[in-house]
């Protein structure tokens, strides 16, 4: 990506990467990108994986997300969260999974913030991994959504 016809192209696969009708990598899931963006400055990103392979299920979970050092603790995560969730939903997923690290407190509590409800921890390929599950059938919880910066897709969404 160190060229504009590089990160074009990285675009580009992330967005047939959403496309359900797009056949996907061995080992991938069709998954959508969003980038949280303030006043035009990149704060981090965020995926909905639509489906879950093993590994997925085990340590990594249907959502992922990250946030740049400089744009931490000011809510960016859980606003994020809050605002994907109902794309989830319309994706048909009824439930999804997100999983951090034992140590990770500030991503545990975003997750929770979100209503993720703890099923365990446990040792995975990436460490100990905290596993929380949030219900998309139910209403979602109350998060503050003040001033938030915008989600921009990597695909038409």
């Amino acid at each position: 990506m160190e060229t504009s016809a590089g990160f074009a192209a990285w675009v580009d696969r992330l967005t047939r990467q959403a496309d359900p009708t797009t056949v996907v990598e061995p080992g991938q899931v069709h998954a959508t990108r969003w980038w949280m963006v303030e006043h035009g400055n990149y704060l981090g990103v965020i995926d909905v994986r639509h489906e879950l392979t093993p590994l997925m299920l085990e340590a990594a979970g249907n959502i992922g997300y990250s946030v740049r050092p400089s744009a931490r603790g000011r809510g960016v995560a859980t606003w994020a969260l809050g605002a994907v969730l109902p794309r989830a939903r319309q994706l048909g997923l009824t439930r999804v999974l997100l999983t951090c690290q034992e140590g990770n407190i500030p991503s545990a509590r975003t997750i929770e913030r979100n209503g993720g409800v703890l099923e365990d921890v446990r040792e995975t390929v990436l460490g100990q991994t905290r596993r929380y599950w949030i219900d998309l059938s139910a209403t979602a919880p109350a998060v503050d959504r003040t001033d938030p910066p915008d989600l921009r897709g990597s695909a038409a969404n």
